[in-house]
């Protein structure tokens, strides 16, 4: 039985790769959540490797449900973003070694996935959002198309004043019939104006209305959702699988909308998605930047029974995400006819780039070398790690 033996991480302010080891010599690569990523890795190295060297590389929901435990007096968003490292870089271990695609160990295959072109932009002229758009849609064969409304946790502010009234008609005049259109509101409005902004995307043909009100207040998410048709939509920023019943049992929201970084890899994904889908709610993941989360959310997709109509896919490049510069060798989120493509290669089907890693400051914790804290020699010691 296979058990890891080194966990390395290489990290910059935005971004932190995980390679564990094993002690056959297998590898794999996994990337915590994106953003304060030199906080995570510390915390990955204090509070997730003294569980995980030494553990079996096989059982990756056992262990990530372990550390939880373990863990337990620290259960936020950090020990999450920081398991996201150990269960992603896992998953790319086995299907390395089994020598196929993650999609295919989750039960899919490889094949196209069809994606929405994702602006993040809020300080961009509806003219000029329409342009962009149009012509991504019509270069890159996108059949879908997302762009902001309301200003990010605005408590009814807009932009500026009148923008949320404007782009509507506009982005729906622009992308026509042809192309499925929706809006993130970010947490934008109070229940009131939600549900009349609501009734002018239903009035505009759009169907996909993203975190209306602040996504901590499911009880009016779910006001929102019962007064409009229109698919409501949220969850990208919960981790906590005790808020994730709540949600789905109450129907706050038409579609769940779970982070493979944020929730803390794929194992604790997947419990989502399986509630979700007993529920009989479609699942599309967020994936709000071109770094792993991406990828893991493209295999996902390909496995999942209840996945959503597309996959998010940021149009935004290294302009607006500095951090994402060179990330990977090659094109590994290529758009061909508005799909992106899960291939057959083993693992997540991507190398990070040996540039990149050369750059990042760089961590190790081997299994023949490591001195836990005293909490980690109790456990270790009980459990024979």
């Amino acid at each position: 039985m296979p058990r890891i033996a080194r966990i390395e991480t290489f990290h910059t302010e935005f971004v932190c790769f995980v390679r564990i080891t094993a002690d056959d010599g297998a590898f794999g690569w996994g990337q915590t959540s994106t953003y304060n990523a030199d906080i995570t890795a510390q915390v990955l190295h204090r509070q997730i490797v003294p569980w995980a060297l030494g553990a079996d590389c096989a059982d990756i929901a056992g262990l990530v449900h372990l550390i939880e435990r373990r863990e337990h007096k620290y259960p936020g968003t950090y020990r999450c973003r920081a398991l996201a490292g150990l269960d992603t870089a896992l998953w790319d271990m086995a299907g390395r070694r089994a020598g196929k695609p993650v999609a295919s160990l989750l039960g899919g295959a490889p094949g196209r996935i069809r994606a929405y072109a994702s602006s993040m932009k809020r300080d961009i002229t509806p003219k000029d959002e329409a342009e962009r758009l149009t012509r991504l849609c019509a270069e890159q064969g996108f059949t879908a198309a997302k762009w902001r409304i309301g200003a990010e946790c605005g408590g009814d502010a807009d932009e500026w004043p009148g923008r949320t009234e404007e782009i509507i008609p506009v982005m729906a005049r622009a992308l026509g019939d042809g192309i499925d259109k929706l809006v993130d509101a970010n947490s934008g409005f109070s229940v009131p104006r939600a549900i009349a902004v609501g009734r002018m995307l239903q009035d505009h043909g759009i169907g996909h209305y993203e975190e209306p009100v602040p996504y901590w207040d499911l009880e009016a998410t779910r006001a929102v959702t019962a007064a409009l048709d229109v698919d409501v939509t949220g969850g990208e920023q919960d981790w906590d699988m005790a808020t994730w019943t709540r949600m789905i049992d109450m129907r706050a929201v038409d579609v769940v909308q779970p982070d493979v970084m944020y929730m803390g890899g794929m194992a604790r994904t997947m419990q989502v998605a399986a509630m979700a889908g007993a529920a009989g709610l479609p699942c599309t993941p967020h994936a709000a930047n071109l770094s792993l989360v991406t990828m893991c959310t493209m295999h996902l997709l390909a496995a999942l029974p209840n996945a959503g109509k597309y996959l998010e896919l940021s149009i935004e490049g290294d302009d607006y995400y500095p951090w994402q510069r060179d990330l990977f060798l090659g094109q590994p989120f290529a758009v061909s006819g508005g799909h992106v493509t899960v291939t057959d290669t083993p693992g997540w089907g991507l190398e990070v780039n040996p540039a990149w890693l050369e750059r990042a400051a760089y961590t190790e914790a081997a299994l023949d070398s490591f001195r836990p804290s005293a909490y980690g020699a109790l456990y270790h010691k009980a459990s024979g790690a």
